[in-house]
């Protein structure tokens, strides 16, 4: 086996011109759909699972002074992330039927385009 002449062929490959292919284009466009839906439900997860963790700290005396004010702010703190990761979910869902929507006669034209051939 001459691995220098794949590796030659595999240089030359990533240097040879890309043919857009309908397969691609195809891809391309769903991704598109699926990308606001998907950037928002890892942002608004992650900042709500932060305040959930930052509610439970509050809550456990782990971080302020231990006082009765601090529990009650950890307690709220706590809520208010366990309400937003509880909604993620749906909010998720009807972004993404929205961007779905919002895509999809271009999608479905391209992909009977592509059935056809």
């Amino acid at each position: 086996m001459n691995t220098d002449k794949t590796y030659a062929e595999k240089i030359a490959s990533e240097y040879a011109p890309k043919e857009t292919r309908k397969v691609v284009a195809l891809k391309k466009l769903d991704n598109r759909a699926k990308l606001p839906a998907n950037i928002f439900a890892f942002t608004f997860g992650i900042i709500m699972a932060l305040l959930l963790g930052v509610g439970m700290c509050l809550t456990m005396n782990i971080i302020g002074d231990g006082s009765t004010a601090f529990m009650v702010i950890g307690v709220i703190v706590g809520i208010i992330g366990i309400i937003g990761v509880s909604v993620n979910y749906p909010i998720y869902k009807k972004i993404l039927n929205n961007s779905m929507k919002k895509y999809s006669a271009d999608i479905l034209a391209l992909a009977k385009e592509i059935a056809e051939d």
